[in-house]
């Protein structure tokens, strides 16, 4: 693997590759830069009835506004 893959992050706004810097700012347009690997797959998932837990309040507040 290219050592330089680990400081590629991807615009969220624009989708444009950019490299790591200080702001994590996106050169094209400003925008924040995020890391576009998902995490590793681990069977024994520590953490992942809290992570589930976030997901299930983030969708109510996103999609299901009384």
């Amino acid at each position: 693997m290219n050592i330089m893959v680990k400081y590629l992050l991807k615009c969220k706004v624009c989708n444009q590759y950019g490299l790591i810097n200080a702001e994590s700012k996106c050169s094209h347009c400003g925008g924040q830069l995020l890391n576009p690997r998902p995490p590793k797959y681990s069977p024994i998932d520590k953490y992942g009835k809290y992570r589930r837990e976030y997901f299930k309040e983030d969708f109510k507040k996103r999609f299901e506004q009384d």
